[in-house]
């Protein structure tokens, strides 16, 4: 017998057919003999109805406020699920985030989970029931409610798994696992078996959408087996794990991408110490994420200094960044919230040379410009123009030869 955390995301449970669906699997785990606790989203378009709402009462609505309306999606689902399930002949009892105490911090829309007390999920699974829990959302010490920004069911659900020491944590979704790259871009892209955190959270910080960044930090950091599986069939799906050997063999594992960026640059800034830190200090009171960042060299003692955040934030960053330059003496600032970023990711990069030369080589073919670069041990980024990003992740699949099998030392 286990004990399973499964999590099931907006599409899985969109309409009352597929509630059911999601309720017969998780009593033929329970009728297996395993524990389970179920973590599940709003249902398919609910949080964006919601949001939509809330944008024609006001412009920039409240984030207080806006995370009381976002919540409620994620308890309309646990209720229908925990009926559901007890339709079926088996107990279930639903939770809030802040019937678990899921505590988080006290930012808004995108608040970070700090505990959780799972006692009373403990002692659901003790009197035989299935633990129903809200993802997304949590509640900070001054009892408001929060909400985890989007994917925040993931994080949930492996915080929840990491709580109650789950033998594996199950992320249903629309999807069979997690591949090469985008099926819908490149028809070839295969499924892996195995991924290694570290290349996970760089494919879903850069873009590819199967699991929530920090849900794959969360389940590193905690050492949580996380296993990305369809809910329409039962088929293994990619199992997301601590790195092995054979990992590190494969040069690069997948092709990233994310159409939804925005590229700012402030010109002849002063080069001299903490300019970098007051610009950048000021975003991040903002709690916009900066991506990458290029900073020229310095020229008659000014630079300029580009970086890019999600096109989401653009409009924000820009009223910030434009105070700031004004405040330093800066030239102008530049924006464009037009451009994509697409990535190569693989632990074998690490032991291996000329890969970035070859990426490099397949955009150029193409005429793809790349406006900025950045790179770390397991990968290589480039800010290219939006409307060249499928083309290059369909560029980068065939010369990396994804479509068949990996390409490994042994091929190079």
């Amino acid at each position: 017998m286990a004990l399973i955390v499964q999590k099931y995301g907006g599409t899985s449970v969109g309409d009352v057919d597929r509630i059911t669906n999601v309720a017969r699997r998780v009593t033929e785990a329970r009728a297996a003999g395993h524990d389970v606790v179920v973590v599940v989203s709003a249902m398919a378009g609910e949080t964006d109805r919601l949001i939509s709402l809330a944008h024609k009462i006001s412009e920039q609505p409240d984030e207080r406020e806006l995370d009381v309306i976002l919540a409620t999606g994620e308890q309309v689902s646990i209720g229908l699920l925990s009926m559901a399930i007890q339709a079926l002949g088996f107990r279930a009892r639903s939770f809030t985030g802040s019937q678990v105490r899921i505590q988080t911090d006290d930012a808004h829309t995108k608040a970070r989970i700090l505990s959780i007390d799972a006692e009373r999920v403990r002692q659901a699974l003790t009197d035989g029931e299935v633990a129903i829990v809200a993802g997304f959302q949590g509640v900070s010490a001054e009892e408001e409610i929060t909400t985890l920004g989007r994917g925040g069911s993931d994080l949930t659900a492996v915080a929840m798994a990491a709580a109650v020491a789950a033998d594996v944590c199950e992320i249903y979704t629309d999807v069979n696992g997690v591949y090469t790259t985008d099926p819908n871009i490149v028809p070839e892209a295969r499924k892996l078996d195995r991924i290694s955190y570290d290349e996970m959270l760089e494919m879903a910080s850069l873009g590819a959408k199967v699991l929530q960044t920090r849900s794959v930090e969360y389940a590193k950091n905690y050492g949580v087996p996380v296993h990305v599986r369809s809910s329409f069939n039962y088929n293994p799906g990619t199992m997301v794990v601590k790195e092995d050997a054979a990992m590190e063999k494969v040069v690069v594992s997948g092709i990233a991408y994310n159409k939804q960026e925005a590229k700012i640059t402030v010109t002849r800034v002063a080069d001299r110490p903490g300019i970098a830190a007051a610009l950048f200090g000021r975003v991040a009171e903002a709690n916009i994420v900066v991506d990458m960042i290029v900073q020229n060299i310095s020229q008659d003692g000014f630079t300029d200094i580009s970086f890019t955040v999600p096109r989401a934030d653009y409009a924000k960053t820009m009223e910030i960044v434009k105070a700031v330059a004004k405040e330093m003496g800066a030239d102008k600032v530049i924006g464009d919230d037009k451009t994509a970023k697409v990535s190569i990711v693989g632990v074998g990069m690490r032991t291996h040379s000329g890969v970035a030369a070859r990426m490099f080589e397949a955009l150029g073919k193409e005429k793809i410009n790349i406006m900025m670069i950045s790179t770390s041990e397991i990968k290589v980024s480039c800010v290219i123009e939006a409307k060249y990003a499928e083309l290059a992740v369909r560029v980068l699949h065939e010369a990396f030869g994804l479509g068949g099998q990996p390409v490994t030392e042994e091929a190079k």
